[in-house]
C-alpha cells in the first residue's frame, strides 16, 4: 500500500500524510507535528525489523524468540546512541477511517519522499531521516575506518531498505545529481550530502596536498581538511545550506566570530 503523502511549504516545509484504516507510519522522536483523533500514537524502541521493540505473540519462539528480539532490539538502540540518532521511534496507526498525520525536519530547508522498490538501498546523513512507512526498515551504516573519519562527516549514515516510501529532509534547497553525468565522479562540501542511492561509492578525500596550495585551501578557504566524494551511477540528493555555515551565520549575528580570520581549520569558538 503506497504511502499518500503531500509535501507543503516553502522555507520549512512539512510533510501531510494520509494514512488508510491500519496503516503505519513511524517517524524518529521529535519530528511529529498533528495528527486527526483517529490516530493512535504509540513509542518504541525498536524499528520495524524487529516489531518496534514490542513482546512477540504467543507461539512466536518462546523464550528464546524474546531473547533474541530483546538482543536485537538492544543493538539498534546501541547502534542510534553511538550515531547520536534519537533512541526511539514513535508509531502512528489510523483506525476507524483515514487518519492524518504530520512531520517536519529540524532546519528551515526541503523535504523529499522517497520510493525503495526492494531492489536498492538509500542511504543519508545522520539526522535526515524524517519518517518512513513501517514495510521501510532503518538501520545504522557505519563508513569504513580512516576514509571516514578523516572528513569528520559521514562516518555515520542512515540506511534505509526494504519497500514503501521514506520522507527525508536537509537544510535550504535540494539539488539531484548523478555522478555519471559528470565523468563518474563529483567532489563536494562534506557537510552538502543529503543522501544517494546503493551503488554510489562514498568516500572523504583531503583537500590538496601537503603543499603550499594545499594549506592555503584548508587554512583561508573555510573547507577545512576535506571534500566528499561520490562516484558510480546513481541519484545523489545535496543540499545548498550546511549545519556549520548555519552556525556561523547565528554566530556571528550575535557578535562572535566562530570562523575567525583564517577560515575553518583554525575556527575559535565565543565564550
Amino acid at each position: 500500500m503506497t504511502l499518500q503523502q503531500d509535501i507543503v511549504g516553502n522555507a520549512m516545509q512539512m510533510a501531510v500524510v494520509s494514512l488508510q484504516p491500519g496503516q503505519t507510519v513511524y517517524c524518529e522522536a521529535g519530528k511529529f507535528l498533528f495528527k486527526t483523533t483517529n490516530v493512535t500514537m504509540e513509542t518504541r524502541l525498536g524499528g520495524p525489523s524487529d516489531g518496534g521493540g514490542q513482546q512477540p505473540q504467543g507461539g512466536s519462539g518462546g523464550m528464546g524468540g524474546m531473547l533474541r528480539q530483546a538482543m536485537g532490539t538492544a543493538m539498534q538502540v546501541g547502534q542510534r546512541a553511538l550515531a547520536g540518532e534519537s533512541l526511539a521511534f514513535q508509531y502512528f496507526t489510523s483506525t476507524g477511517g483515514e487518519g492524518t498525520v504530520g512531520f517536519a525536519g529540524v532546519l528551515p530547508g526541503e523535504m523529499r519522499a522517497l520510493e525503495l522498490d526492494g531492489t536498492r538501498a538509500w542511504f543519508a546523513e545522520k539526522d535526515a531521516f524524517v519518517a518512513a512507512e513501517s514495510t521501510v526498515d532503518f538501520g545504522i551504516a557505519f563508513q569504513g575506518g580512516r576514509t571516514g573519519r578523516s572528513g569528520g562527516e559521514g562516518f555515520i549514515l542512515e540506511k534505509f531498505t526494504g519497500r514503501g516510501t521514506v520522507i527525508i529532509a536537509g537544510a535550504g534547497n535540494f539539488i539531484d545529481l548523478n555522478p555519471a553525468d559528470f565523468g563518474g565522479r563529483i567532489e563536494v562540501d562534506t557537510g552538502c550530502v543529503v543522501a544517494f542511492e546503493e551503488g554510489i561509492q562514498y568516500g572523504v578525500q583531503r583537500v590538496g596536498g601537503l603543499n603550499r596550495q594545499g594549506l592555503m585551501n584548508a587554512v583561508f578557504g573555510g573547507e577545512g581538511l576535506s571534500l566528499a566524494t561520490l562516484e558510480g551511477n546513481g541519484r545523489v540528493i545535496l543540499q545548498s545550506l550546511t549545519i556549520e555555515s548555519l552556525a556561523n551565520a547565528l554566530k556571528k549575528a550575535q557578535g562572535g566570530d566562530k570562523q575567525g580570520p583564517t577560515g575553518g581549520l583554525f575556527s575559535t569558538h565565543a565564550g
